[in-house]
């Protein structure tokens, strides 16, 4: 039997965080289908374009050749029905984190009528604190950013802040 699972997230920018999920899930599940959301309400740095290529440019051959990475938009549980998983993977940092994820997992199993599974997996110490958003910040004042994302990611986004600069 083929195990997949989807691991969606806005993703703006991926950061070792999420790279640290995304690599502990491909040895959990034959298939992860990374959710790239486009969030219309949402006002994003990156395109789901260049989001999407972030990710391709942040992981290893071996973990790349378990992932399919998809744009999506609407209901996560129509995302997970079209590709036929079952599994939902979600990262959880602090504990209110937790709080939030509990709200979603119970709102995807009534949308879902209880036929989807939510599989948290705790953030590893180095990132337990990290969020997109810190990172964002960081960079706009350029702070040092290199421990929070991979190489590609931090060039992708020194570019982006030096071109608003201009």
């Amino acid at each position: 039997m083929n195990k997949v699972a989807v691991y969606a997230g806005s993703f703006d920018p991926v950061s070792n965080g999420h790279i640290n999920i995304i690599e502990r899930s491909t040895k959990l599940f034959d298939k992860v289908i990374i959710g790239v959301l486009e969030n219309f309400s949402k006002s994003y740095w990156f395109s789901k374009e260049e989001r999407i290529d972030m990710i391709l440019g942040s992981l290893s051959p071996e973990v790349l050749s378990k992932v399919v990475i998809i744009a999506f938009d609407g209901l996560l549980v129509d995302f997970l029905h079209i590709h036929k998983s079952a599994v939902l993977i979600r990262g959880l940092r602090a504990v209110s984190d937790y709080e939030y994820e509990m709200q979603m997992h119970l709102t995807n199993q009534t949308l879902a009528h209880n036929e989807i599974e939510t599989v948290f997996l705790p953030s590893v110490r180095e990132n337990l604190y990290l969020s997109s958003s810190l990172i964002k910040e960081i960079a706009k004042f350029s702070g040092d950013i290199s421990s929070f994302v991979p190489k590609y990611v931090e060039d992708k986004i020194t570019a982006w802040v030096a071109e608003r600069e201009k």
